[in-house]
């Protein structure tokens, strides 16, 4: 008896590995991403703290939020500056910090007629000159930040399509800044 039980989990496994499948193209996705399904859509990215979405927000000189946009979390800054810039009114100046220093942008803005306050990158070959008094009033942007992040939703994310949590930014956003 024993003889005949040892090689009936061999013939099983060897039944795997073909197609016995009833449907062959049903199936779990294949893994060719290094994303779970739809979640580079959806503004989720991996970064040093685990899975985050960032905030690019342009506010006015009163810290008021004129353009929102959200990014995967291990995204560039820079790379969503365009965006923002794009959807928005042209302004004597621009207060940034050193993550988006880039010569595309600073080209960009000076050909929309804004100034660029923006600090140099720490490798910067060619300086470009800064202005440290109206980079002071760059906290306009972190006090906004600060505002938004009251809001336990928005500080943790709880949402899962980008489309929601955005949504939830611009309803606080209206509540704290546009409503008095």
């Amino acid at each position: 008896m024993a003889s005949d039980l040892r090689g009936a989990g061999r013939e099983r496994r060897a039944a795997r590995h073909g197609d016995d499948r009833q449907f062959v193209g049903q199936g779990a996705p294949l893994g060719f991403g290094s994303t779970k399904r739809g979640e580079r859509f959806q503004a989720i990215g991996r970064s040093r703290g685990g899975r985050t979405t960032k905030i690019h927000l342009l506010v006015d000189e009163h810290g008021r939020p004129h353009v929102l946009h959200l990014t995967a979390g291990q995204a560039s800054d820079i790379v969503a500056a365009a965006d923002l810039i794009d959807q928005s009114r042209p302004s004597a100046r621009l207060l940034a910090d050193r993550a988006y220093d880039g010569d595309a942008l600073r080209h960009s803005l000076a050909a929309r007629g804004t100034l660029a306050v923006i600090p140099n990158k720490i490798n910067r070959v060619n300086r470009f000159p800064f202005d440290p008094e109206a980079y002071k009033l760059r906290n306009a942007v972190e006090r906004a930040f600060c505002r938004l992040k009251d809001f336990r939703a928005i500080a943790t994310r709880y949402d899962k399509l980008a489309r929601n949590f955005l949504a939830g930014i611009c309803l606080v956003a209206t509540l704290c800044f546009w409503i008095k």
